[in-house]
């Protein structure tokens, strides 16, 4: 196995799965928990991540194919999806992508999903298709908040690793979200961001 990404949940490998490259994901120990405790939540997570990328896959969102979960372990086996990130595409193709990837997450929006760390490098463009990956962080919920701090992560993204192209990305991002959610909808959110905004500019530290 080969080391691909290290992260704060879970590290992923590229292995093989029936003589075909595949990823895996294995949730690390965190020495700092009570190690009952610890694995309750790993696997907790471990399940709730799987069941996840299958629901997703019933309102036509593209993810990898999972091939095998381990409990035991806390590893999920998954299809390697042949792409680019996002996040490391021309500007062009970036800023168009965008509208895609925004109704892809307003669709799981009104679905009762918060994927959790919507970041550019957790989107494959494959094939002229958008695929979500990295679901460790996913909840079931269709509270405006949530979804509300998913579109901030996305915007403080874009602003940060892509600011030459941040307004039109931006833009077309919320075009794609707005198709998928309505105006009403698309409103509410879209408020709650700026509330979310204007509290951390005007946060003070005590």
């Amino acid at each position: 196995m080969k080391l691909i990404r290290k992260g704060a949940e879970g590290d992923l490998f590229l292995t093989t799965w029936n003589g075909k490259e595949a990823i895996l994901k294995s949730r690390k120990k965190k020495d700092y928990r009570n190690s009952s405790l610890d694995y309750r939540l790993r696997k907790q997570r471990t399940i709730r991540e799987s069941q996840i990328m299958a629901e997703v896959k019933e309102f036509g969102i593209r993810t990898p194919l999972i091939h095998f979960i381990d409990i035991k372990n806390c590893d999920i086996i998954m299809q390697k999806i042949d792409g680019v990130l996002v996040g490391d595409l021309s500007k062009t193709k970036l800023v168009n992508s965008c509208k895609k990837i925004g109704k892809l997450v307003g669709i799981m929006h009104k679905n009762g999903i918060a994927h959790g760390d919507l970041t550019t490098s957790n989107f494959i463009e494959s094939c002229n298709n958008i695929f979500i990956i990295d679901f460790g962080l996913a909840n079931r919920t269709l509270k405006s908040d949530d979804h509300a701090v998913d579109l901030r992560l996305f915007k403080e993204i874009l602003n940060s690793a892509h600011a030459d192209v941040f307004k039109k990305a931006w833009s077309n991002f919320l075009s794609g979200y707005k198709s998928s959610v309505g105006k009403e909808r698309f409103s509410k959110i879209t408020n709650k961001v700026m509330i979310i905004e204007s509290r951390g500019r005007y946060a003070k530290v005590v």
